[in-house]
């Protein structure tokens, strides 16, 4: 019988074995309801009330059902291999000739021998251990058979509260009938093999194992079909009292009980004595294998905890979070994801290479990578481990993600979002040679958001990094190229700020907290804070020719019964026209060529853009082939205002400012190397010819000149350009708050979200 009862050692005194009588007399009552019960067949001709209560006994118990076992899910990688566990116990349902045939008569022989010779009571089994336990003076025997047994954890294993779990426990004759009930209608239900093979699927087995295949993988690192008799006679012996014959913890008790079991198999005739004798000078041979719950443990852990917040948070998987938290740590789920496991091997290689998780300078580093056209992420990687963030090197917050799946509040996104004014320019039909004047300082006046509001200071002053990128005109080719703030700015005016934004917003941005991106005249230079995850997928619809999906990791669901769950779609569609998507790829490819990012190019066809938070509070790198898209962000999980970017040195490397090429255009590009090694490339496609009617919007080469004084300033500024090459606002006040002048939204009264500041 499954443990609960008491029982006393034989050494025990005259007194302790009466008080043990006394006991027993105490379950006299249960005893004598058994017997009753078992002898109703033949009170049935004693009259009417013998009768009624033998229909009753034999009718199927309202209520009765066999759901609701806990199953552990797991998540799956796209090829299919396990990259987490999540379970309330750690369970793995298998059919019966899954389990090796030496485990399911070691199981019989020391728990019911006669199970397949009786009905759901076993009447002679139940006296005979009635009669042992009165004569010993203890309970040395228990008469449930399987089928009880069964019942007994299927109840306790549903109940839901304390409450529940008291009733499936406590020792009293209506839970004794109730399970007798409940036997007698499975046995109806079920055949005796299909009996079994839920009874070794349920029963516990100690360390944390529920059921056979489980306890063989906890202990011996195998399946339960491979179980020789060794193994089997030992977990066979540990159900009784999983705690006391735990193997683990108790080797000892545990070998002790492994040979009562091969001694009653031997006794039973079904295995021979000498093979008996043999096995029991075995050692018992455990190999264990830790199980662990979650994604801490995970080689992509926080691709997984995006994943399990996915589930935790969507109304797809349930109506409230108990709910979703119950299928997901019960419901067996089989969760196949779209993570690419080379794809995230390159991506946290490429992070850790450049951003070590224990560096000096305490940074960070996230990247997030999505298929363009499907929205499906490949990999996310954060420099860090998961776990409690007091820990040095570990954190729960998931920099790579929004607030609702990884805590994070987002990271201002700096002049990537250069692209969206970009973009919009271009699905107004100017041409790449269009031309506009980049002042040295410009006022944020002329500007309305998309109610109509007049935004701006006309008090404030944003200027361009560089002094020498001021005061001359660029086209859209050669502004974007140098990434020139004062340039973005005015074509952002001409443009229309609610265009700008409204081209964002179509590409899937949002601030990271879930809420409507704020309108202000530095939107443009990309004040809002955003995740990786939402600026990798933006920049994957450029390289889909304008057509965007919302960021995806789960592909297919299955419960435990092999049933498809509904799991969230992408929703892709088509928001930007080919030719506008076209033009944005043939000018961001220059980027790696001849701007900011020189010298990141991956010898096959590949665009981006640097971006650079104002005071190098933070160092971002958008880029994209036509194959996979990818968003890197590098800053202070303390505070990237507090702790600037600046003459910054790292284990031992030491980088001056970091700007968007600095640290992560590296690691993008090493990441997008070795995820895309062996990968055909594909072509961008080449812009309509409308787009050339000013010209292709290059310089012209300038001539060389005599004077070393001037070659070596334009020097001077080449390798800024190579090196780092972006333009943060060194001036930029903090984005307008809402008493200021220039209608709601005036300057001054709220100040920029800190980009490194977790939530």
């Amino acid at each position: 019988m499954l443990g609960g009862e008491r029982f006393w050692s034989r050494s025990s005194t005259r007194a302790e074995k009466l008080r043990a009588v006394r006991g027993l007399g105490a379950l006299g009552g249960v005893a004598g309801v058994l017997v009753a019960l078992m002898l109703l067949p033949t009170a049935c001709t004693a009259g009417v009330g013998a009768r009624d209560a033998a229909d009753w006994f034999e009718d199927e118990p309202e209520g009765l059902t066999t759901s609701g076992v806990p199953q552990r899910s797991k998540i799956l990688a796209a090829d299919g291999s396990t990259i987490a566990t999540f379970f309330y116990e750690n369970r793995v349902d298998v059919p019966l000739d899954r389990i090796s045939p030496d485990a399911r008569r070691a199981v019989l022989a020391i728990e019911d021998s006669r199970f397949y010779e009786h009905g759901a009571i076993d009447s002679k089994g139940t006296l005979r251990a009635l009669v042992s336990n009165m004569g010993s003076g203890e309970v040395t025997q228990g008469g449930s058979g399987i089928t009880q047994q069964y019942v007994k954890n299927l109840l306790l294993t549903q109940a839901d509260n304390a409450a529940e779990k008291r009733a499936a426990k406590e020792i009293s004759p209506a839970r004794k009938i109730r399970e007798l009930k409940y036997a007698v209608a499975l046995e109806k239900r079920y055949s005796k093999d299909e009996i079994l093979r839920r009874y070794l699927n349920i029963a516990y087995y100690g360390a944390g194992a529920y059921g056979i295949e489980a306890a063989a993988r906890r202990y011996f690192s195998k399946p339960a079909a491979r179980l020789t008799l060794n193994e089997s006679a030992l977990l066979a012996g540990v159900v009784r009292y999983p705690h006391a014959y735990d193997p683990t913890q108790h080797p000892r008790a545990a070998k002790d009980r492994r040979d009562t079991v091969l001694t009653r198999m031997a006794d039973l005739g079904w295995i021979d004595r000498a093979r008996a004798d043999a096995e029991k000078r075995r050692p018992l041979g455990l190999k264990v294998k830790e199980v662990h719950s979650g994604c801490v443990t995970s080689e992509a852990p926080f691709f997984c905890d995006y994943v399990q917040h996915e589930i935790l948070t969507n109304a797809v998987f349930g109506a409230t979070p108990k709910d979703r938290e119950k299928l997901l740590k019960r419901g067996g789920l089989t969760i196949r994801t779209t993570l690419d496991r080379r794809t995230q091997r390159a991506a946290q290689r490429a992070v850790d290479r450049h951003v070590p998780r224990k560096n000096s300078a305490h940074k960070a580093a996230a990247e997030a990578l999505v298929r363009p056209g499907t929205g499906e992420i490949l990999g996310m990687a954060v420099d860090r481990r998961l776990g409690p963030d007091r820990q040095r090197g570990k954190t729960w917050i998931n920099f790579a993600a929004d607030a609702s799946h990884g805590s994070s509040i987002g990271m201002q996104a700096g002049s990537t979002f250069k692209a969206f004014t970009l973009a919009a320019a271009l699905e107004q039909d100017l041409p790449f040679g269009t031309r506009l004047m980049a002042p040295r300082g410009f006022t944020p006046v002329g500007f309305r958001d998309c109610k109509g509001r007049r935004v701006g200071d006309p008090d404030a002053s944003l200027r361009n990094s560089a002094d020498g990128e001021g005061g001359r005109s660029f086209s859209l080719v050669t502004g974007t190229h140098h990434s020139v703030n004062t340039f973005f700015l005015n074509l952002e005016r001409r443009v229309g700020l609610c265009d700008t934004v409204k081209m964002a917003e179509r590409l899937g941005m949002r601030q990271a907290n879930g809420k409507a991106m704020e309108q202000y005249p530095s939107f443009t230079l990309g004040f809002n804070p955003v995740s990786p995850l939402r600026l990798a997928a933006a920049y994957a619809a450029f390289g889909a020719r304008g057509r965007y999906c919302e960021p995806v990791a789960i592909s297919r669901i299955t419960d435990a019964s092999g049933r498809r769950l509904k799991v969230p779609s992408a929703h892709c569609k088509q928001v930007l026209d080919r030719g506008v998507a076209d033009a944005v790829n043939h000018v961001l490819r220059g980027v790696l060529t001849n701007g900011t990012a020189r010298g990141m190019a991956l010898g096959r066809p590949a665009a981006g853009k640097t971006g650079t938070v104002d005071d190098f509070s933070a160092a971002w790198f958008a880029g994209y082939t036509p194959e996979l898209a990818s968003a890197v962000w590098v800053g202070d999980p303390r505070g990237g205002y507090r702790h600037p970017m600046e003459s910054l040195c790292m284990d031992g490397r030491c980088y001056g400012a970091v700007f968007g090429a600095t640290i992560p255009a590296p690691i993008w590009r090493d990441t997008m190397l070795a995820a895309l090694s062996g990968v055909p490339g594909s072509a961008f496609h080449r812009p309509p010819a409308h787009y050339f009617s000013l010209g292709s919007g290059e310089d012209p080469p300038k001539r060389k000149k005599a004077d070393k004084g001037r070659k070596g300033k334009k020097d001077r500024k080449d390798r800024r350009d190579r090196g780092h090459g972006d333009d943060p606002p060194r001036e930029e006040p903090p984005p307008p708050g809402p008493d200021g002048p220039g209608g709601p939204g005036g300057p001054g009264a709220t100040p920029t979200p800190d980009p490194g500041r977790p939530a």
